[in-house]
C-alpha cells in the first residue's frame, strides 16, 4: 500500500499525496528489501525513521564503512541486493569502501546516499558536505545513478537492483539529493512511478560446445584439480555441485569462502593438500574462482614445473585469459553450468587415475596427522595452534554456526585448521584481503540467517570494527567475538629503540578487550589457555548472548605479513651505524 497524505486543494475537493520519502520506502519493499543498514544523519534521518515505522528492519551502526560491509555480505549470503543507507560527504566516503569492496568481490550491494543540492554543487558554491558524489563513485562499482525527481524514484531504484545482481554482482550506487525527499506527488501517479523489477538475474546459459569442449579437456587429464571459488558458493547451486564434484571423482580445493560447499572431510577434498594439488596437477578445472593474486595468477612457483591447462567457469567473458590461456572457457551462470555438466556425464564418464587420488588422500592424511599434535596443546599464553584447536571443534559441535574471520596469522592458520560443514558458512575477507570486515559481516550474518556467529579476530583486524560491540549488544545477537590478543600487529614484540615511543606494530601489554562488551552489557571473558577458551566458546554458542572472548596469545607467536609476507617490501639497504 502506498503511504499517503491528503491535502486540501480547494474547498470541497481533497487529493491524496505522497513524497519522496515514502516513495523510497515504497519502492524498496515492493522488491522485497526488508533490511537497511545504515548510520543516521542529515538528510538520511528521517527516511530510516520512516522505514523502521513501515516495517523494514533498519539497523544502525557506529560507523558507515560497517554498515557497508554488513551490506556486502547480505547480499553475498541472500543473492539479493544489501542496502547500505548514509549521509552525505563524509558518510558516504566511508561507505565507499565497502562499496568498492563488494563491486570486487561480487556482492550484490546497493549504498543510497544522501547529498547536497546540484546547483550547488555543480557552482561550487559552498553548500553544507558539498561533494560531487556521482562522479566519486564511479569508478569504484559497477554502476552509479542519481534521482532528481520523485517520479524517477522508482526507475532509479529499479535500475539499481538489476546493475547489483545481473550477470557478474557487484556494488551501485544511487545518489539522492537532499531535496528529493521533500518533493511531493499525486499519490495515484506515484504508486504507478513504481516498479518491481522482474527476473533480475536470468540464467546465462552456456554454448553446448564449450561444455563439451571443457568436459573433453577434463577427461584427457590425468591428474585433474577442480578448484571452486566463492562464486560457486554463491551461486547457491549446492546440490548440482555437489553431484558433478561426486560423479566426477576429480579431486577439489576450496578456497576460503567455497569451504563447506562439500565437507572439508570429503573423501575428494584436497585442502590439507593444496601446495601438492596446485603443483602436480595437469588440468585445472575452475569453477567461481579467478586466477588472482589469491591463486599466485596461475603462474609460478605455486603452481609447480608440470604444464597446466584451465578450464573456467565465469558468468563475466572478459575474466577469461586474464591471466594465463584458458583453454576450454564456459561462459554461464554457475548453476546452469554445472546442469550442463552433469547432464553430459551421467554415462560413460571415467574417474581419474587411482595412482593421483591416492597420492592425494597419503599427502592429505599425512599433513593433518602432523598438525594434530599441535591442535591439542593446552599452552599458557596459548599460541595460534592451541587455540584454533579448540575453535576447530567448536564448529564441528555446531556446524550450522557462521565463522567470520580477518586477521593475519589470525586468518592464515585458521583458514587451513578449522573444517567447515555446510555452504556458506565461512566468511572472510575475501579479494581484496582487506582489515576490518568482521563486526560488519558478523552482524549482518546473524540477521540475515538467524543462526549463531563465531567471529575469530586478530587483535589488529579488531580495532577496524571494534565500536560495533555496542551494536551487537544493542540488538542482542547471538554473536561470539574471539580476539586472538598478542599485543601487536603480526607480533608484539617489536622494539623502538630510538626514543620512548612503542613501536610502530605494538599496542598497549596486556589490553582486556573483554571488558569493551562488558561495558555494553554483554559477557565478557579473558582466556589464557585452551581449556579456559573451550569453556568460554561453549557457554557461548549455548547462551546466544553477545559474547567477547579476550584470548591471550604468546606476543611471539604469528610471523611478520602472515602467509603473504612476499608482498610486503623490505629494504635491502642496511642502516649505517
Amino acid at each position: 500500500m502506498l503511504n499517503t497524505a491528503t491535502k486540501s486543494e480547494a474547498p470541497g475537493t481533497e487529493q491524496e499525496l505522497t513524497d519522496g520519502f515514502h516513495l523510497v520506502i515504497d519502492a524498496l519493499k515492493l522488491n522485497g528489501i526488508n533490511t537497511i543498514y545504515n548510520v543516521p544523519g542529515i538528510p538520511i534521518t528521517d527516511l530510516g525513521r520512516m522505514a523502521q515505522a513501515e516495517g523494514i528492519r533498519v539497523i544502525s551502526f557506529r560507523h558507515e564503512q560497517n554498515a557497508g560491509y554488513a551490506a556486502g555480505i547480505a547480499g553475498y549470503l541472500t543473492k539479493k541486493p544489501g542496502v547500505c543507507l548514509t549521509v552525505s560527504a563524509p558518510g558516504f566516503l566511508n561507505g565507499l569502501t565497502a562499496l568498492a569492496h563488494a563491486t570486487t568481490n561480487c556482492y550484490p550491494m546497493i549504498l543510497i546516499s544522501g547529498s547536497s543540492e546540484r546547483e550547488i554543487v555543480d557552482l561550487q558554491q559552498g553548500d553544507y558536505e558539498e561533494m560531487d558524489q556521482l562522479a566519486i563513485a564511479k569508478p569504484l562499482c559497477k554502476a552509479a545513478y542519481r534521482v532528481l525527481h520523485a517520479q524517477d524514484i522508482g526507475i532509479g531504484l529499479a535500475r539499481a537492483i538489476r546493475a547489483a545482481v545481473s550477470g557478474r554482482p557487484g556494488g551501485v550506487y544511487l545518489d539522492l539529493p537532499a531535496k528529493l525527499f521533500g518533493q511531493v506527488m499525486n499519490a495515484d501517479a506515484g504508486q504507478k512511478s513504481l516498479v518491481k523489477v522482474i527476473d533480475a538475474a536470468p540464467a546465462q546459459i552456456p554454448s553446448p560446445a564449450s561444455i563439451k569442449r571443457a568436459l573433453d579437456v577434463l577427461k584427457s587429464a590425468k591428474r585433474p584439480l577442480i578448484i571452486l571459488g566463492k562464486g560457486a558458493a554463491y551461486a547457491q547451486a549446492d546440490e548440482e555441485i555437489k553431484s558433478f564434484v561426486e560423479k566426477s571423482g576429480v579431486p577439489f580445493l576450496p578456497m576460503s569462502m567455497a569451504k563447506g560447499l562439500l565437507p572439508d572431510t570429503h573423501p575428494q577434498c584436497a585442502g590439507a593438500a593444496r601446495s601438492t594439488v596446485l603443483k602436480e596437477s595437469d588440468v585445472v578445472l575452475l569453477i567461481g574462482a579467478r586466477l588472482n593474486w589469491l591463486l599466485s595468477h596461475g603462474k609460478g612457483k605455486s603452481w609447480g614445473e608440470a604444464p597446466k591447462k584451465f578450464i573456467q567457469v565465469d558468468i563475466e567473458p572478459r575474466e577469461m585469459d586474464s591471466n594465463v590461456e584458458i583453454v576450454a572457457p564456459v561462459v554461464g551462470d554457475i548453476g546452469s553450468v554445472v546442469s550442463a555438466f552433469n547432464q553430459a556425464i551421467s554415462t560413460g564418464w571415467t574417474a581419474p587415475p587411482a595412482e593421483w587420488t591416492k597420492a592425494i588422500v597419503s599427502k592429505r592424511d599425512e599433513n593433518v596427522a602432523k598438525m594434530a599434535p599441535k591442535l591439542m596443546n593446552n599452552k599458557s599464553p596459548m599460541d595460534y595452534h592451541g587455540a584454533l584447536g579448540v575453535l576447530k571443534n567448536v564448529i564441528k559441535d555446531h556446524p550450522e554456526a557462521i565463522l567470520v574471520n580477518e586477521g593475519a596469522n589470525t586468518l592464515d592458520l585458521a583458514r587451513g585448521v578449522i573444517d567447515m560443514y555446510r555452504p556458506r558458512k565461512r566468511l572472510d575477507v575475501g579479494t581484496w584481503g582487506v582489515m576490518g570486515i568482521g563486526m560488519g559481516q558478523a552482524i549482518a550474518a546473524a540477521l540475515e540467517t538467524g543462526h549463531p556467529v563465531l567471529a575469530v579476530e586478530g587483535d589488529s583486524a579488531f580495532g577496524f570494527s571494534g565500536m560495533e560491540v555496542e551494536t551487537i549488544c544493542r540488538y542482542n545477537l547471538p554473536i561470539c567475538v574471539v580476539i586472538f590478543n598478542n599485543d601487536g600487529i603480526y607480533r608484539g614484540t617489536d622494539v623502538n629503540s630510538v626514543n620512548a615511543d612503542p613501536a610502530t606494530t605494538v599496542f598497549v601489554k596486556g589490553a582486556r578487550y573483554d571488558k569493551m562488551m562488558e561495558a555494553f552489557g554483554g559477557v565478557g571473558v579473558n582466556a589464557t589457555s585452551p581449556d579456559e577458551l573451550k569453556r568460554a566458546v561453549n557457554e557461548a554458542m549455548a547462551s546466544g548472548k553477545p559474547t567477547l572472548i579476550n584470548a591471550v596469545i604468546d606476543p611471539a607467536a604469528g610471523s611478520e605479513s602472515g602467509r603473504i609476507g612476499n608482498l610486503n617490501p623490505q629494504s635491502v639497504l642496511q642502516k649505517k651505524k
